[in-house]
């Protein structure tokens, strides 16, 4: 088997250049963004490294070919010819799911089930198997992406989408996503030495992506991936993994990050899931209105993902709680702000317009991130 691969992280829209810059970061090269996705070429460690360490990425999937079609026959024999056989093991489990989008080959069930009988065909004739597969053994899921008849193969190797983190046994009404929550962060000039405030921490997924990625602890320490059972992928590779995750964990690093929200029910399932993820003694939540938020350090960041108003009858509440929270900080000129919301009217409300604002997509909701410097 080959010991280079190609790999693509997928990710939500408007997060491609995070994860470019998380992948950059682990040592990754060849690196190809186009919506929706990062490509690059590693190493077999980069399949393990890559679902361990990727804070923002939805899923890794592992890259087996692409060509074009422009008939059933083309796709089944253009997806035979792939090397299936040096990664998927005889009693393995196929689940083909797809996709086409502006393509002759349109009817994705069809393509699915083609693309099924390729991969069988295959590895019929490369075990020497006559009868039908057993496939009572591991799970592989391929995908089937077909763009303007470009078909492209690939087999999921997270399993779980990698927001799945592990920590979060309680999550309110309308959680946020662990890796939005992630990119959320990301996207300040956050270090560890400052404060961090999320005035509306719901489940406390913001306040608790601070904490991991302020202790450089891998966002995957606590979960399982679906490739950590591929026989081909040697049990070495995740051990090493695992083994640098550890070793490169910093849980010495002090941190002052606080959660507050409204509601005593949100504070204690953020209580629960910090707790869940090991970090119940690094973050503080309050029960507390926004009004009242009275931070204790000179210079510090606040980040926050606060109701939007859609809702009928809350867009007078969640106008108040712009205004009061802009009234708050403005006593507070060196702490640096970022608020998504999709709410259009924020900046107005607010009292200040904003230095920045990025588009953002929170699942299927359009939202800008406003964010507001500090000053040096």
């Amino acid at each position: 088997m080959t010991s280079k691969v190609t790999l693509i992280a997928t990710a939500a829209m408007g997060l491609e250049s995070i994860v470019k810059d998380e992948v950059k970061s682990l040592g990754y090269s060849q690196i190809q963004t186009d919506n929706g996705k990062v490509q690059f070429e590693a190493d077999l460690s980069g399949i393990a490294r890559t679902n361990l360490w990727l804070r923002t990425a939805d899923r890794v999937k592992l890259l087996m070919g692409e060509f074009d079609a422009f008939s059933f026959e083309d796709l089944f024999e253009g997806t035979k010819a792939l090397p299936w056989d040096q990664w998927i093991p005889r009693d393995a489990f196929i689940h083909v799911v797809g996709k086409s989008h502006k393509s002759k080959l349109y009817s994705v069930p069809d393509c699915q089930s083609i693309v099924k009988k390729a991969i069988v065909s295959k590895l019929q004739e490369s075990y020497g198997i006559r009868g039908r597969l057993e496939e009572d053994g591991d799970k592989y899921k391929v995908e089937v992406a077909i763009l303007k008849d470009k078909v492209t193969l690939t087999i999921d190797s997270s399993g779980t989408g990698l927001h799945k983190r592990g920590y979060r046994a309680h999550q309110g009404d309308a959680p946020l996503k662990e890796t939005l929550a992630a990119a959320l962060v990301k996207l300040t000039n956050w270090t560890p030495e400052h404060a961090f405030v999320d005035p509306f921490t719901g489940s406390g997924t913001i306040a608790i992506e601070a904490a991991l990625i302020g202790q450089n602890i891998a966002p995957g320490f606590n979960r399982e991936f679906d490739s950590e059972n591929w026989d081909l992928l040697p049990r070495s590779v995740w051990d090493q993994a695992w083994e640098e995750a550890e070793d490169l964990a910093n849980y010495d690093q002090p941190l002052n990050i606080l959660g507050s929200d409204i509601d005593h029910r949100a504070i204690e399932m953020a209580k629960a899931n910090a707790i869940e993820a090991g970090l119940g003694d690094l973050i503080d939540f309050k029960q507390m209105q926004v009004r009242d938020l009275r931070p204790s350090d000179e210079i510090g960041y606040l980040v926050g993902n606060p109701p939007y108003g859609e809702r009928i009858g809350d867009k007078n509440v969640v106008e108040q709680t712009y205004r009061d929270l802009g009234k708050v900080m403005k006593d507070y000129p060196k702490w640096s702000v970022y608020i998504m919301t999709a709410y259009p009217y924020f900046e107005k409300c607010y009292g200040a317009k904003a230095t920045k604002k990025r588009k953002l997509f929170n699942g299927f909701i359009k939202t800008d991130y406003h964010q507001y410097f500090g000053k040096k």
